[in-house]
């Protein structure tokens, strides 16, 4: 990976992994998203209504920014939860997003949830077992051949905030201006950033969390992310010369000013946290080329997780 010093060299061509083409198709992805939130708006939750929303992994974090819109839009209660860890409560319905369709914990949650509660499923894969458990949203488009999630991901909370009332338009819009951008210069500062940490306050919390995994997923990166009000209540003690924090939509006051006083390099952009993801997916493609790694595969993962 280059170093401080030529962080700013040019960036060579980039391999053409699947990740690298699946990332680029986000912008349409959402897009089309208001299309299929308006043909399964009857499947998805329902203004007043208690949800859960359920996930593993990158499923997770975006059931975690889905629940964080819909209660600061006024909608209902909704509590997301990892599947191997859905806890029983009174629900009006239960929401589902499995890319593969075959994860093992996620179809033990979804055959453990009551009778008689209306369950939808999100998933990209035809033909999978989550699929006949659930009234299926199937958004077979934006699968992927990466092990390394993307646009599906996005592609499901991008639904669900159109479904929410929101205009993607604008941030649609950011997101064909960041893949426009010349990488070398547009990622300069945290190409070789020993560490990063990703922070946000509401639904950009779950983007947080979610962007830390995609480095350490892709490339082997150290990364953490946190609610960005705590992260001055311990994680400060890691930033240091050499190391970023990331932040991810509107951030607290002073904040800059403490990540400065470390020596850390704060990056921020006023655009909104889920075009700024794209960002990071380019600086994923950037970082394991950087080290030559293949993002398509990485080291002990695989497209879904299946246990015996």
């Amino acid at each position: 990976m280059p170093t401080s010093a030529d962080r700013n060299a040019p960036i060579p061509p980039l391999p053409e992994t699947h990740l690298a083409a699946e990332v680029v198709t986000q912008p349409d992805d959402w897009t089309r998203a208001a299309r299929t939130a308006a043909d399964h708006a009857a499947l998805l939750p329902q203004p007043g209504e208690r949800v859960a929303v359920i996930g593993c992994g990158t499923s997770y974090f975006m059931s975690r920014a889905i629940a964080a819109l819909r209660e600061s839009a006024g909608q209902g209660l909704t509590d997301a939860w990892p599947a191997g860890q859905v806890r029983s409560r009174e629900y009006d319905r239960y929401l589902v997003i499995c890319r593969s369709g075959t994860t093992t914990e996620v179809l033990e949650a979804m055959r453990a949830l009551p009778d008689g509660v209306p369950r939808a499923v999100i998933c990209s894969s035809p033909g999978t077992p989550v699929l006949e458990l659930a009234d299926p949203i199937l958004i077979a488009d934006v699968d992927e051949q990466s092990v390394v999630q993307t646009r599906f991901a996005t592609t499901a909370l991008a639904m669900l905030r159109w479904h929410l009332g929101e205009d993607l338009a604008p941030v649609i819009a950011q997101a064909r201006e960041v893949l426009a951008e010349d990488l070398a210069e547009s990622l300069a500062a945290v190409r070789s950033a020993e560490q990063i940490s990703f922070v946000g306050m509401g639904f950009a919390a779950a983007v947080a969390d979610e962007a830390g995994l995609k480095l350490r997923e892709s490339c082997q990166s150290w990364t953490e992310g946190y609610l960005a009000t705590e992260w001055r209540h311990g994680p400060v003690s890691i930033a240091a010369p050499g190391r970023a924090v990331w932040a991810f939509g509107p951030v607290p006051s002073g904040l800059a000013q403490d990540v400065a006083a470390t020596g850390a390099h704060f990056e921020h952009r006023d655009i909104d946290p889920m075009a700024d993801l794209v960002r990071v997916h380019r600086l994923c493609q950037v970082r394991a080329a950087d080290l030559g790694l293949d993002p398509d595969h990485p080291r002990s993962l695989n497209r879904s997780v299946i246990l015996g």
